[in-house]
């Protein structure tokens, strides 16, 4: 069988949830309840976020992903057209409702996040065999944990037989079987989940035990840290952090994975992808939402060239 192949850069194995947000002073006790200062109902999904920033870096973005018939999933395919993002390879789910995160945000910007996948969760391989012709077209396919690892093992094994870069942001930390690991390019934990993947307590040796395992590259995401590049055989790549008054931390996570898939995709060299991804990341807490401050690569260059020297 052929696929006519089509003019997408980055292809997201994607979930959608709407984000349902309550702003509080500090977290929750067993058994405590207490009145929210502020809520919010926005835009959210791991992959979705990452597709949107990345779609803001400049490349063309394509999804596989599966929706809710209710106004949730609509709200995912009227907010996709408007970011010029290819939803022509995600599926309605008939009488099935969308993904919804809970969310508290605290007043020191951090939070807690309780999801339930709702119609992603039944996103298959074959709904991404559907869309080989769209990820043989593409430089990188990007994945998360929120969507059933049996797509993204299809998308990746796909990806693979066409070179085709693949990326996996393992968040929500979950066990990876052993036939995924060789299947991934670059993997973009943060520290918890890097150490919690690799059941041990040290960075640089977590990252090693999974480059181990096959993966190429690992990048993890330090916070106000910056970032750090792991290689087998080849020196640690640090990326210093960008200090910014956090107003909200939800999405920075996927707005580094995402400008950093249309960085690679851009063919941009490791240093200047994950300078501009970490400033993405950066920018994108100065507002609350997972993508209300996502910034655009005109965005993040301009502030790149007034904030760092030269």
């Amino acid at each position: 069988m052929s696929f006519e192949k089509s003019e997408v850069d980055v292809v997201c194995v994607a979930s959608w949830n709407v984000d349902l947000i309550a702003h509080i002073s500090d977290p929750l006790r067993r058994g405590e309840t207490k009145l929210a200062d502020a809520f919010e109902s926005l835009p959210g999904g791991k992959g979705s976020n990452a597709a949107i920033a990345a779609s803001r870096m400049g490349v063309k973005v394509g999804l596989i992903a599966r929706v809710g018939s209710d106004d949730f999933g609509q709200m995912g395919l009227d907010l996709w057209k408007s970011e010029g993002i290819d939803s022509a390879h995600v599926v309605r789910a008939e009488s099935e409702v969308n993904g919804t995160a809970l969310i508290l945000v605290y007043a020191d910007g951090d939070n807690s996040i309780a999801v339930y996948p709702g119609a992603g969760a039944g996103l298959t391989a074959s709904h991404v065999e559907a869309a080989q012709g769209m990820l043989s077209g593409a430089k990188v396919v990007m994945a998360s944990c929120e969507v059933p690892l049996q797509a993204t093992q299809a998308a990746f094994q796909l990806a693979r037989k066409v070179g085709v870069q693949t990326l996996l942001n393992p968040a929500p930390a979950i066990e990876i079987p052993d036939e995924l690991w060789p299947l991934i390019d670059i993997l973009t934990p943060n520290e918890e989940e890097l150490l919690k993947l690799a059941h041990h307590n040290d960075v640089e040796k977590s990252a090693e035990i999974l480059l181990k395992r096959g993966v190429g590259a690992v990048v993890v995401t330090l916070g106000k840290k910056g970032c750090a590049l792991y290689r087998l055989h080849e020196p640690v790549m640090r990326v210093a952090g960008n200090v910014l008054i956090v107003k909200d931390t939800i999405g920075a996570g996927d707005t580094f994975t995402g400008a950093l898939a249309a960085n690679l995709a851009l063919n941009l060299a490791w240093s200047d992808a994950l300078t501009v991804a970490n400033a993405a990341a950066a920018l994108s807490t100065q507002a609350h939402g997972a993508v209300s401050a996502m910034p655009t690569r005109t965005k993040v260059l301009t502030w790149l060239r007034l904030h760092q020297s030269p």
